[in-house]
């Protein structure tokens, strides 16, 4: 069994590829020693050990015929963190149970490396990953947002969806899927709503839900925003009209990728937003409406990006591993 040393550990699920090989190239292209770990392998295939005792304890991963210590992480990636995956044989009883405890070590594990440098840190993730913060924190940085509610009352949705003039959308606070991958069946896209749709509404007493005005779109914008450094994708919306709700849809066909730099102030606006949030990292959508103007949407802060890298050959995976690679500030 190899030990490895200076280690960037980082952090997914074995069903991740593309972004996850392109970062480890770029971080070993640098010098560094990218370390793999795959979170929903754990317990059955990873092994992890904490031990304490009165002036120290002392962490190690075991994974794919190689060990690390949380000594030797100068660096974390949070990518993905999944559920493990438990084999059959183990009796529904106790699944449940193996879950939570396994949940529990990793939480654990992460705080034995708070010493390390993180793209980005849990805690920052878990905060900026709400919503309704991320639009009244664009609102005072000087973006435009859409008109939003976000309502379990019947009524209230009624009553906006005549203020927007009957052009609304409708999406949930929070993702119900790991990825955009197409066969995901958990993720439910931003989707139109028409007056019909309004008559069930009473069910929204069960779950609340975000309903915004539709923004006319001229191009879709996927924004990556690496440590201060902004690489943008855009999409014709012309190209997919009918599925104009969500480009993410599957089937949907978006055509190409397009090269698009945003406007100075635009940047500007948005360093100014990712430190609010004290993210190194996010993947932002915006649209530009025919009439020119931006309009932010979201920030996801484990968004994608590994489709506009490589139909436009942008170094986000490089603008990563140097992320990851930075001096700590002193202090």
């Amino acid at each position: 069994m190899s030990l490895l040393r200076d280690v960037v550990l980082l952090i997914t699920h074995s069903d991740d590829f593309f972004t996850i090989d392109r970062v480890a190239e770029a971080l070993s292209k640098k010098g560094a020693q990218p370390f793999r770990l795959d979170t929903d392998m754990f317990p059955l295939e990873v092994q992890l050990t904490a031990q304490f005792d009165k002036s120290k304890s002392y962490h190690t991963i075991e994974y794919n015929n190689q060990l690390i210590s949380t000594e030797q992480v100068q660096a974390v990636w949070m990518r993905r963190i999944w559920e493990p995956k438990l084999g059959a044989e183990l009796a529904p009883q106790f699944r449940q149970a193996c879950v939570s405890e396994s949940r529990a070590t990793l939480d654990g594990f992460w705080d034995s490396l708070k010493d390390a440098r993180w793209v980005d840190h849990l805690d920052r993730i878990e905060a900026a990953q709400n919503k309704l913060r991320q639009l009244r924190v664009a609102s005072e940085v000087g973006f435009v947002i859409p008109k939003t509610l976000v309502t379990n009352k019947a009524e209230a949705a009624r009553e906006f969806f005549q203020q927007v003039n009957g052009k609304m959308v409708s999406k949930l606070l929070t993702a119900l899927s790991y990825s955009m991958q197409a066969n995901s069946s958990f993720f439910l896209y931003t989707s139109t709503v028409k007056e019909e749709d309004l008559q069930d509404a009473e069910s929204l007493r069960y779950c609340p839900m975000v309903f915004q005005e539709q923004i006319p779109k001229h191009l879709e914008l996927r924004v990556v925003y690496v440590n201060g450094k902004v690489f943008v994708g855009a999409l014709d919306a012309g190209v997919y009209a009918a599925s104009q709700a969500d480009w993410r849809k599957p089937g949907v066909d978006v055509g190409g990728w397009l090269h698009h730099e945003l406007p100075d102030e635009v940047v500007r606006r948005l360093q100014v937003f990712m430190g609010k949030f004290g993210l190194s990292f996010g993947s932002l959508d915006f649209i530009l409406t025919p009439s020119g103007e931006y309009v932010f949407l979201e920030n996801n802060p484990v968004g994608e990006w590994g489709m506009i890298e490589k139909e436009l050959d942008l170094p986000i995976a490089s603008a990563i591993a140097d992320a990851l690679l930075e001096k700590r500030d002193e202090g």
